[in-house]
């Protein structure tokens, strides 16, 4: 007998495991293989969505930051053509102000140089009368 023989048993097991390879790959390696590549479909467009919806977020945070820029933009144009207003404002109420203390100052120096005037132009007849009565208490006989 040789080492290696060949007898019925073996060929009875070679048919066997070729039948319980058949109905293994039937009921359980295909269905397996099947749902594996369902899974690695379903996971790959998960990827992908998760990709797509990351550029769409970073599009939407850069158009947000453009919205942002923007608006910071306006809200300091605003803020300088408000304050060149107020500026404005300011200096037309200091001319206007200056103007009115400059009339009020005139006014004071016309009042007091007509009241100069006035003083000077009786202060002969005061002169007179002041010094008639200083004469007229240092010598009452006199008079």
């Amino acid at each position: 007998m040789s080492f290696l023989s060949i007898d019925a048993t073996a060929i009875v097991q070679l048919v066997n495991f070729a039948i319980f390879f058949v109905v293994l790959s039937l009921v359980f390696l295909r269905p397996v293989a099947a749902a594996i590549a369902r899974r690695r479909a379903y996971i790959n467009s998960l990827v992908t969505d998760y990709d797509r919806y990351q550029e769409e977020a970073r599009g939407l945070r850069a158009e947000a930051d453009g919205i942002r820029a923007a608006a910071r933009r306006e809200a300091e144009q605003r803020i300088a053509a408000a304050r060149a207003a107020a500026s404005n404002e300011a200096a037309e109420m200091s001319s206007r102000y200056a103007r009115e203390v400059q009339g009020i100052i005139d006014d004071a120096q016309k009042t007091a140089q007509r009241e100069l005037e006035a003083a000077r132009a009786g202060e002969n007849e005061a002169v007179e009368s002041l010094a008639g009565l200083m004469v007229e208490r240092v010598m009452p006989e006199a008079v």
